[in-house]
């Protein structure tokens, strides 16, 4: 198989996994759709919501001295939530806490994955259950979709502890969402875009699916069910997070 291949060529909107899948499309798409359902993209389009400019970073303890740097307040991890630091990667906590300006929002997925794919100069959208079908929307008004314009969807999935990926079903089903407000796209969809949609097909009760997946039943079980909650609810966002100059504001 040639290296050209894995761009899945000739279609409007393509679908891939993980880091290594959106530095693939990266380099062909015309825009690229990151969907990371637990809890990366759900946050941000919480926080954007809300007028918050959401800066997307690598997991790591550089985030506070990046958002000092930059005039911003940094998240934490959901356990380190305190009154006075009340801004994490949970979807809950953001809709609960004070709303401010600037957000550094660091993730080991969709934040790693966003901040990678802006480095190329592509415009990145985070789209997740609650804003999906007016991800697809935007993304028609402005032309993509075309062959010469396609789309890149990208599930972040989540990690095994060596590190490799591990394809998240809520993931999946938020990135299938997004192909179905996509799936009259000029361009068609790739194979593998349409195989990711038949996922709903397959799901008639997707926040029960959510709910019940891997991914869900870890937050829920580790005390963060609200998160899981606020994630499983299906188009109620018309919130496009757009990510432009390393940066996430409302399209």
């Amino acid at each position: 198989m040639t290296a050209a291949a894995h761009t899945q060529p000739g279609s409007g909107a393509r679908f891939e996994w993980g880091l290594a899948g959106a530095a693939e499309l990266s380099r062909v798409c015309a825009v690229l759709v990151v969907v990371d359902v637990l809890s990366f993209t759900t946050a941000v389009e919480v926080a954007v919501g809300r007028g918050t400019r959401v800066h997307p970073f690598p997991w790591g303890e550089q985030a506070a001295e990046y958002a000092r740097r930059i005039g911003a307040v940094a998240a934490v991890g959901r356990r380190s939530v305190v009154p006075e630091q009340p801004w994490s990667l949970s979807p809950a906590a953001l809709a609960a806490a004070p709303a401010v300006r600037e957000l550094v929002l660091p993730s080991p997925n969709g934040s790693a994955i966003s901040a990678a794919a802006s480095a190329t100069g592509l415009p990145v959208v985070a789209a997740c259950l609650r804003n999906a079908r007016a991800v697809g929307r935007w993304l028609h008004r402005q032309g993509y979709g075309t062959t010469h314009a396609p789309i890149g969807v990208v599930a972040a999935g989540e990690r095994w502890p060596d590190t490799s990926l591990r394809p998240a079903v809520e993931d999946q089903l938020g990135a299938a969402y997004v192909l179905d407000a996509l799936s009259r796209v000029p361009g068609g969809l790739s194979v593998e875009a349409a195989l990711a949609l038949a996922a709903l097909a397959s799901t008639p009760d997707v926040p029960a699916a959510v709910r019940g997946s891997v991914s869900g039943r870890e937050l829920a079980e580790g005390g963060f069910a609200a998160d899981v909650e606020m994630a499983v609810q299906v188009n109620v966002s018309d919130v496009v997070p757009v990510l432009r100059n390393d940066v996430f504001s409302a399209a």
